[in-house]
């Protein structure tokens, strides 16, 4: 099982495909880890060279002590390419993952080859939001908010029909740590990505269920009209994690985005 140290952090990563071809970097969402993708993988592999990391206090890297920021998030992912050699990326980003992408390609978009944001924004919620979720969880962890936030996560069909999964993608809300949730709650909390994002110039597909309530499509359509010549598609019947409702659908859109852009 791969990982690196970078700084005093242990991080978790997979790498997996081709040394010739085209990177794609995966970063996970809040309270998740980098098996999220597993279904989109399906319709990459053989055309890239495909990397997913947990990222701190996510998966399998270490936990440390909080508040962090995006910046630092994305100086993580930085250090994580620069120790696999790997000089340009596409960058897939979901949530605040996504916020990550977003910091990542304006401060080196020499490195980013072409640019995904899933169920993002250059802000999400509110800083009253953030603080009422990072207080609700310090109290009872995730005890209360699981139910919630599976809620936000998947559609009513998935959570109907779907259950076993639903089940497991729990499981892996409840096994994060506490001290990691909240220390990525901070870090979207205070950030403001806008003025980074208009800096950005490399092929961007934006993508978003159309059913997500923690990133609404209105939301995250809005980053088109900061970054010039960005694709928005919508995902029908999904929430906010379409790589796991809709990974067909996802790995559709991402693989005709990436020929019609040349990065395949």
């Amino acid at each position: 099982m791969p990982f690196v140290q970078i700084k005093d952090v242990v991080h978790h990563y997979v790498i997996e495909g081709p040394d010739a071809a085209p990177t794609i970097v995966f970063a996970n969402s809040l309270g998740t880890d980098l098996r999220i993708w597993d279904g989109v993988l399906a319709h990459l592999r053989g055309r890239f060279r495909i990397v997913r990391y947990d990222k701190r206090r996510h998966g399998l890297t270490d936990v440390t002590s909080s508040p962090y920021t995006i910046d630092v998030l994305a100086d993580d992912l930085v250090a994580l390419l620069d120790i696999l050699k790997i000089d340009e990326a596409v960058i897939c980003g979901l949530s605040i993952g996504g916020m990550i992408a977003q910091a990542f390609a304006a401060a080196h978009p020499q490195r980013v080859r072409a640019l995904v944001r899933c169920d993002t924004a250059t802000r999400i919620g509110s800083p009253k939001m953030s603080d009422e979720r990072i207080a609700a969880i310090q109290k009872d962890g995730f005890a209360r908010m699981a139910g919630e936030i599976m809620e936000r996560w998947f559609t009513r069909d998935f959570r109907d029909k779907r259950d076993t999964e639903l089940q497991g993608y729990t499981n892996m809300l409840l096994r994060t740590p506490v001290e990691g949730y909240i220390g990525a709650c901070y870090a979207f909390r205070d950030a403001d990505l806008s003025e980074a994002a208009r800096s950005i110039r490399k092929p961007s597909l934006v993508l978003c269920g159309n059913e997500d309530i923690a990133t609404p499509a209105d939301l995250v359509a809005s980053l088109t009209r900061i970054i010039p010549g960005a694709r928005f598609s919508l995902i029908k019947i999904t929430a906010h994690l379409p790589c796991v409702e809709q990974p067909e659908a996802v790995g559709h859109i991402m693989m005709q985005f990436f020929e019609e852009n040349g990065a395949v």
